[in-house]
């Protein structure tokens, strides 16, 4: 799995999904090379910077991208990549 450059705060927007949903998205996001201490879980940053790294999280997939441009407190992201998040039969997050 390839790692993502990043520096400063990495945003994980929390659309009020499950907890094993973002736990297990929190455990991706380390193994693209994320520090879990670089992450903010939040439904809406605050300030973001050009150049920060956004992370929308659904149910079975992840959409990483990284902030463009910002205009009137609202920021435009280019995508770096989707993750797969997969499940067992019974709905288990799995790796």
């Amino acid at each position: 799995m390839e790692k993502i450059e990043y520096s400063g705060t990495v945003y994980l927007l929390d659309h009020k999904y499950p907890e094993p949903l973002l736990n297990h998205s929190l455990k991706k996001l380390q193994q693209l090379g994320i520090k879990k201490e670089d992450i903010t879980i939040t439904d809406s940053p605050e300030n973001p910077k050009i150049g920060n790294v956004v992370v929308e999280v659904f149910p079975y997939h992840m959409e990483i991208a990284r902030v463009r441009t910002i205009r009137n407190e609202s920021f435009i992201c280019g995508s770096i990549m989707t993750v797969e998040l997969k499940t067992d039969a019974v709905g288990k997050y799995i790796d």
